[in-house]
């Protein structure tokens, strides 16, 4: 199966021209007929008094492309033109541009794992493993804050574990928190907070994700879960009502890696020579240096995973466009380095992230397995 090189990589467009995921609520507004105050997007739904919003955390555009047998109904609702995501192509700053209408360059959740520069130390964004208040983390109102103020019942249904979370308060406050740990309690909760006129209904379902990580996109696990899910997603429609429109999107795809395209960076020589500390995740790495050695960390990185990732600076990231607008604030948690790897390629480091060298399923760079996504509508 070949996968793109850099010179195909996906990039977002963040314009409002273009269709990503910071376009999905502003989209939503305008289908309920209210100004929230959210960014303009070129993004038509059909008009609704309610809306329900399901996310199904790592169901790639191609993925389900690929996959009618499992998926006949998502698959049913695929158009010609997928959404993207934005960069990294990870769940952290996924669903913080979801919930924010913002690219990761202005919301600041630069990455699964990043830099706090005022500690050094490293902020694993879905765990909150830091003592960083998520509300100076990210600053901005939500869109789920914009959209309650303009009138709007703004619901959440998620696992009750993320109720509080660092990720939710970040990316999601604003919105009543309905606590759902299996599809009976999603179904329910979403149908109830629906009934609200006029709503809009955010609902999170990890499941495919988790299998993929652990036994591949590839795998009979991942087929089984994605089957489910179709069903789960037809169950929640038939049981909504007919005036009640429902979106579905995604977070990112996947990629499996494989023995011969997996790199330990911790036994190639010189690659963490003048390194600091090492962020992101095995698909999207953030390369934080000691003062002065930026550029031979650049050279070293370039030279020794050539034709594997494509090695920026920080500056030429962010203008290429990976991040969007950058606040000044958010600037320092981009790596001095950023390497994003190319086809099925893993960036793993035995070292730091061990438990990464166990994941079959991957994601955070820009192929278009990782960054293209559905947006379906019905």
């Amino acid at each position: 199966m070949p996968y793109p090189a850099d010179e195909d990589f996906v990039e977002p467009d963040f314009s409002g021209d273009g269709r990503s995921l910071v376009d999905v609520l502003p989209a939503v507004a305008q289908a309920l007929g209210v100004d929230a105050g959210l960014p303009a997007t070129s993004v038509v739904l059909p008009p609704a008094p309610a809306y329900v919003v399901m996310l199904v955390d790592g169901l790639g555009h191609r993925l389900l492309a690929e996959h009618r047998a499992q998926a006949p109904f998502l698959h049913s609702l695929l158009g010609d033109a997928p959404a993207t995501c934005g960069v990294p192509s990870t769940t952290a700053t996924s669903l913080t541009s979801l919930g924010t209408a913002l690219a990761p360059g202005q919301h600041g959740m630069v990455g699964f794992t990043s830099r706090v520069p005022e500690t050094g130390e490293l902020l694993n964004a879905l765990f909150w493993d830091q003592p960083v208040d998520p509300l100076d983390w990210q600053p901005h109102p939500t869109a789920f804050d914009r959209l309650g103020a303009a009138g709007v019942h703004a619901t959440v249904v998620s696992k009750r574990d993320f109720a509080g979370s660092g990720l939710t308060r970040a990316g999601q406050r604003g919105a009543a928190y309905v606590g759902a740990d299996d599809v009976a309690e999603r179904v329910a909760g979403a149908v109830a907070a629906a009934s609200h006129r006029p709503s809009v209904t955010y609902v999170y379902d990890g499941d495919l994700d988790w299998h993929g990580h652990r036994a591949g996109v590839d795998s009979q696990r991942w087929r089984h879960q994605l089957r489910d899910i179709d069903e789960d997603v037809q169950e929640l429609r038939d049981a909504l009502p007919g005036d009640v429109r429902m979106v579905v999107v995604a977070d990112h795809g996947m990629v499996d890696t494989t023995p011969a395209t997996s790199l330990d960076l911790d036994t190639v020589p010189g690659l963490r020579d003048g390194v600091t500390l090492l962020g992101g995740e095995a698909r999207f790495r953030h390369v934080y240096c000691h003062a002065g050695a930026r550029d031979d960390v650049l050279a070293t990185w370039r030279a020794q995973l050539a034709g594997r990732a494509t090695v920026l600076t920080r500056e030429e990231a962010v203008a290429r466009g990976w991040f969007g607008r950058l606040d000044p604030g958010v600037r320092l948690r981009i790596g001095d380095v950023v390497a994003a790897a190319h086809d099925t390629w893993a960036l793993f480091s035995s070292v730091d992230f061990a438990y990464e060298t166990r994941l079959v399923g991957l994601h955070g760079s820009l192929t278009a397995r990782e960054m293209e996504i559905p947006l379906l509508v019905c």
